[in-house]
This record gives structure tokens, C-alpha cells and sequence, in this order.
């Protein structure tokens, strides 16, 4: 039978006698006829909004990642960033098919990273792989952003103002820790440039700012509903109008609860900004020359990368510094440190091919002294540290302390370490991953153990090295120890050593200096960086960039400025000097105090929700 017409109507009804005032009685067939069609009407329903908001999703995702991207260098439009999330919440509130929602927001937010990410292709063809395994991973976050929020508030009734900045900053929260970590293009660090909202993170981290612009992005969202239900709210009910009433005045609280604290957030950062009272700290010099980096070093270029270095710290020596900064690996000669007490035999033991007097060689650190002494300042210099220990050479990516009276004082050696650009993971369990890498069997660099405070006239410096400036439980970690660790003394600088070079003048060097812009908030620690290739900088507790006091040009182009005058943008791929007094921050920071507990309440939030998320539903009769 073609259940697609129905049949006549008497046809269903039986001989039964039926009681007054109740419908005629079906037989049983004619019941099952009647589900039949029911069904096929629901179906050809399921169909139709299938067929009207199939391409919803894929619009939303894509939307969101242009969106994204255009927020960040080298587009930098940081308003953007407050629709970013916009589209992704929309996917929060409406009905839609789960697997085919996913499968959007994976595709899009994975060409997003791709397009995003892309400077980490040009350090070497063989980060290609690890560029695309880098988006495959992070484009998982929206799509778990969203299935999460969903959950936050549809089954707990959540106000969306709240529950999508929790996931938000607890999925952040979870990216900066997991796989050893990656808390680059967090969505607050768009507005880096926006003082007064950035300075929550010295009590929450830089998470806050992120929270605060989701928050901003559902208000808008909830704006939206709101003019949709009164454009709609013509009923022909009184009911449909008390429902659409109802709905309105849910979107305002929301609205004006966000609104609140958004004020409230502002409000502590001109606070924060009014109370700021810097005082002049060391004069610094950040030696920054141009050449490019790759996996094959050539061992030539040590002699041309230290004269162009030296050439331009002769040239800052004129402006009286205290502290002159080379980047992360430009002294290219290694640095030897053996124990006392260590015998010839045990030095044979942990290196057979080298000549056990080559280990106490003193040339190198007299040269560093006497640059030291000739600069009439202290020196902190990028270089390689090799360690005789325990039957094996161990190698550090170190900065070196240099002091005109003392020569070679103290070292500092990297703890976090880049996967695949300075270690093998998993190399002792899965000794097998090493055939996939360009690496040689007994590549890769040992890690450093603890924070290393240089002190001069005084002052106390705190080095990191490369991209540890972006990892903020390890700055801070390592500011807390440093500061709590020696009578209750603060540290004064936080002194960056990189090497941007792998990257070609491409975004990551604009990034990679926005990212450690909030160091710099969150711990209250003016922070300086001398970087290969650029971006090197003065940043003030406050999170502000700072032009220096002397701008050298090492390429004689007549530059005065570390900024390109006619667009505003850094100089990158250039060689200079920049010479400024640092501005202590005598303030504190209950980030520093405290920690993350922030970060990883929100986390907690992420957790429950997920393990709600899995778990079926109960039905009430």
C-alpha cells in the first residue's frame, strides 16, 4: 500500500459502538497504517531541516577561522577577535546533527591552523610533517569547544556568558599543558595592544583576557537573539508571546551580567595602570644581527656571526650600557664545564675522542672575560655548554653571565626544550621514532633543571631561552623560585635569549613577541629580548612595548626607529642595537603568588562536563 496518500477516513473506522464523546475506535491495522504515516511525516521533516542547515556548520566553522586569523599577525585586526568566537557559539544554541556539526568545525578549524601555522614550514622540509600533525591536533579544540559548551547549556541550564568562557579558558588551559604544551595564538593574546583589558592576567593569567573576549563574543550573540525574537514576537498567542518575552528577558540578564564584569576587568587594569611607578633599572644593550637558521649549521660561520655581534656591541659600548644581551646560540664556540675533582680517565670515559686537556681549555672563557672587560659592562651571551657527566657528554642550550671583575660567573640552561627542534620524545621507549628525523642517533639537547638568577650592581636578572617566554606555568615557576628562593629578594629583569631565524620574517616573529608580552604582565617583570632576525625589545610591567632610548642600524639604512615609520610594524630581518634603560615594577603579582588555580578550576569545569557529556541521559517518567 502507498502510504504516501491517505485513505479515506471512514475506511478507518470500525463497526464498534463507540462510548459519546470519545473519537471513533481504530482496528489494529488501521493503527499501524496511522504510525506509518506519522513516521514518514517526521522523517520527511528530519529531512527538510537536513536539507536547510546542512551547509550551516561548514559556513559557522569557516567563518570562525578567517575570523581567527585575521586577528593575529600579520593581519592584526584585534576588534575581529570579539566576532571570532561568534560563530562557534551560534553552533552552541542551535539544533543540529552532531557528527555532521563536528565534522565542519575539524575541517575549517584545521585549514585555519594550517594557514595559521604556516611559518613552520620554512625552518626545513622536514617540519612540513610536523606542521600538519601541529594542525591535526589543534583543530580538535573547536569542535570540543562547542560539543562542551552544549552540554554546559542545554542539560545545566548554564547562562552562555558564563559556561563558554569556562570551556574556552579551561581548553586553553588544557593546550598550554598537554603534549608538552602549546599556549601560543591564545584568543587574548589579540589584544595585546589593549592595555587596561590585559591586566587581569598578573591574578588569573593570561586566560582572563581570553575569557573576558568569549564573554563579549556571547553577548553579542544573545544581542542577536534578542532582535530575533522581537522581529518574531508577533504571535498570534498569548502564550507564544509570554515564551518570547521570557526568552527576551533571559538574554538581558545575561547581556548586563557580562557587561558587569567586562567593566569590572576594565576597571582594575586603569587601576592597575594609575598605580605603576617604574624606576630606572640597568641600562641594557640587545644585539640583534640577521642570519638565517637551518638544521645543517655551518661550523665557518662562527667567526662571521661573532665579528657582525661584536662589530654591533662596539658600536652600543658608546652608549654606556650595564648589560649587553646577545641572542640564543650566536656565540658559537662551545662552552666546556668540567666538575673539580673529575680524573682523565673519567673524562676519556664519557668522551673517547676527545683529548682530556681540550676539556679545561681556558681560551674560551678568557675571551668571554675579555669582551666583558672590554665593554666595561656585563654580558650575557647564547651559546652551547657541554657537561662531562656520568660516562656520557650531556649538551645544553645555555645563556652564559659575563662580568668584567669575575668573568664567567653563572649559566643558565633550558628546560623546556622544542620537540623534534631540540629533542626526540618517547626516544628511549620508541628508539625506532628516530629513523622518521633528519637527526643523527645521538642528536638532541639535555634539559636544564632550574631557574638561574644573574645578579649585577645589584640587580637580579632572570634569563629564558627561545620559546620558554611563551610557556606561562613555566615563567612563572620559574620567577616564583627565583624571587622566594633567596630571602624574599624580587627578581628585577626578565632577560629572553632567541633565535628566530628558522622562521624567515615571517609572523612567528610577531607573535613569538606578543606571546611574551604577557609574561611580562603576569609576573610584573619588565622583560627585555635580543633576538636573531628579530623581534628584539624593551617591555615595561605594564605589558607596553617600548621604543628604545638609541636605535643603532647595523645595515646603514639610515633607520632611526625599531618600527617601519610609514606602516607602524616591527623591523624584522634587520641587524641593530638597542639601547634603553630598563623601568623596574616594584608591584606584585598574585599570579606569581598563586598560580594557575584559575586556569585549572576552569580545566576541572572542562572535565566534569566532558565526563557528563558522555554519559547517557536519565529519563524521567
Amino acid at each position: 500500500m502507498d502510504v504516501s496518500a491517505p485513505p479515506p477516513a471512514e475506511a478507518l473506522i470500525t463497526d464498534e459502538p463507540v462510548p459519546e464523546g470519545h473519537a471513533p475506535k481504530l482496528s489494529a491495522s488501521h493503527e499501524k497504517l496511522v504510525d506509518a504515516i506519522i513516521s514518514k511525516a517526521r522523517q520527511q521533516q528530519v529531512k527538510a531541516v537536513k536539507g536547510t542547515t546542512a551547509g550551516r556548520p561548514w559556513l559557522s566553522g569557516l567563518a570562525s577561522a578567517v575570523l581567527l586569523w585575521l586577528s593575529f599577525a600579520p593581519a592584526n585586526l584585534s576588534p575581529l577577535a570579539f566576532l571570532a568566537p561568534v560563530p562557534l557559539l551560534w553552533c552552541c544554541i542551535e539544533q543540529g546533527q552532531v557528527a555532521q556539526r563536528n565534522r565542519a568545525l575539524y575541517t575549517t578549524s584545521f585549514l585555519g591552523w594550517l594557514a595559521t601555522l604556516q611559518w613552520m614550514r620554512l625552518g626545513d622540509m622536514a617540519m612540513i610533517p610536523a606542521w600538519i600533525a601541529l594542525s591535526l591536533y589543534l583543530a580538535v579544540y573547536a569542535p570540543l569547544f562547542v560539543g562542551l559548551t552544549r552540554v554546559a547549556v542545554w542539560r545545566f541550564r548554564w547562562p552562555l556568558v558564563l559556561a563558554a568562557p569556562a570551556v574556552w579558558m579551561g581548553l586553553e588551559y588544557a593546550r598550554a599543558h598537554l603534549l608538552t604544551g602549546f599556549a601560543w595564538y591564545q584568543l587574548g593574546h589579540s589584544q595585546y595592544r589593549w592595555l587596561s583589558l590585559i591586566q587581569v592576567s598578573d591574578v588569573f593569567g593570561a586566560y582572563a583576557v581570553s575569557g573576558l573576549v568569549v564573554m563579549a563574543g556571547s553577548s553579542l550573540l544573545l544581542v542577536l537573539t534578542e532582535l530575533k525574537v522581537l522581529k518574531t514576537s508577533k504571535a498570534s498567542t498569548v502564550a507564544e508571546d509570554e515564551a518570547g518575552y521570557r526568552q527576551m528577558i533571559g538574554c538581558q540578564r545575561q547581556i548586563g551580567l557580562a557587561t558587569g564584569l567586562f567593566v569590572v576587568a576594565l576597571g582594575y587594569g586603569q587601576w592597575q595602570l594609575s598605580r605603576a611607578s617604574f624606576t630606572p633599572g640597568p641600562r641594557a644593550a640587545l644585539i640583534q644581527c640577521n642570519f638565517p637558521a637551518s638544521l645543517q649549521a655551518d661550523p665557518n660561520d662562527a667567526a662571521p656571526i661573532y665579528n657582525a655581534h661584536n662589530k654591533l656591541t662596539g658600536l652600543a659600548v658608546r652608549e654606556q650600557p650595564d648589560l649587553i644581551v646577545w641572542p640564543e646560540s650566536m656565540f658559537r664556540w662551545p662552552l666546556f664545564d668540567v666538575a673539580p675533582g673529575m680524573t682523565n680517565a673519567e673524562l676519556e670515559q664519557a668522551a673517547p675522542a676527545m683529548p682530556p686537556e681540550r676539556w679545561r681549555d681556558p681560551t674560551v672563557k678568557q675571551a668571554l672575560e675579555n669582551d666583558s672587560l672590554k665593554a666595561g659592562a656585563a654580558l650575557i651571551y647564547g651559546a652551547q655548554t657541554f657537561v662531562p657527566k656520568e660516562g656520557k657528554v650531556q649538551e645544553y642550550n645555555s645563556a652564559v653571565f659575563v662580568t668584567p671583575t669575575n668573568g664567567v660567573t653563572n649559566r643558565y640552561d633550558k628546560i623546556h626544550r622544542v620537540p623534534f627542534g631540540e629533542y626526540l620524545p618517547l626516544k628511549e621507549t620508541l628508539p625506532w621514532l628516530q629513523m622518521l628525523t633528519p637527526y643523527p642517533p645521538d642528536w638532541g639537547l639535555s634539559a636544564g633543571t632550574k631557574a638561574a638568577v644573574f645578579e649585577y650592581k645589584g640587580w637580579r636578572l632572570l634569563p629564558v631561552i627561545c620559546f620558554e617566554d611563551t610557556v606561562p606555568h613555566l615563567v612563572r615557576g620559574l620567577v616564583s623560585s627565583a624571587s622566594q628562593g633567596d630571602v624574599g629578594q624580587q627578581v628585577d629583569v626578565l632577560v629572553n635569549l632567541s633565535n628566530d631565524g628558522w622562521f624567515h620574517g615571517s609572523s612567528e616573529l610577531d607573535q613569538h613577541l606578543v606571546t611574551s608580552v604577557f609574561r611580562a604582565v603576569e609576573c610584573r617583570t619588565p622583560l627585555i629580548r635580543a633576538v636573531n632576525t628579530g623581534i628584539s625589545a624593551f617591555v615595561d610591567g605594564n605589558g607596553a612595548i617600548l621604543d628604545p632610548e638609541k636605535f643603532i642600524d647595523g645595515d646603514r639604512q639610515n633607520r632611526t626607529s625599531a618600527r617601519d615609520t610609514a606602516a607602524g610594524d616591527w623591523l624584522k630581518e634587520i641587524s641593530c642595537a638597542q639601547v634603553g634603560t630598563i623601568p623596574l615594577d616594584r608591584r606584585t603579582s598574585w599570579y606569581v603568588a598563586y598560580g594557575d588555580w584559575f586556569g585549572m578550576t576552569c580545566s576541572l569545569v572542562v572535565l566534569g562536563l566532558m565526563i557528563a557529556g558522555v554519559r547517557p541521559r536519565r529519563v524521567t517518567a
